[in-house]
């Protein structure tokens, strides 16, 4: 597994849970490591080193379209679901 998100920022553990679903919705395995109950401690999202590259390239898709993207996209996800 190699590290491709990590953060101390006060947000890091919702950037970390959002990276994840992102990543899990594309269909590339990963793990958060964090503890919420100890808040100065890095959050990380790690994934297989053999889909680091894929995983890379999809965050930064993610980034560069911004929240109004990931807004869009909840809410078509949520039209399929009725």
């Amino acid at each position: 597994m190699v590290t491709l998100f990590s953060s101390s920022a006060v947000d890091a553990e919702m950037e970390a849970n959002n990276i994840h679903s992102m990543l899990q919705a594309n269909g590339i395995a990963s793990v958060v490591v964090g503890a919420s109950v100890i808040p100065s401690l890095e959050f990380q999202v790690r994934v297989p080193r053999a889909s680091a590259a894929e995983a890379e390239r999809l965050l930064e898709e993610a980034r560069a379209a911004g929240p109004e993207a990931a807004s869009e996209a909840e809410a078509a996800s949520e039209e399929g679901s009725h």
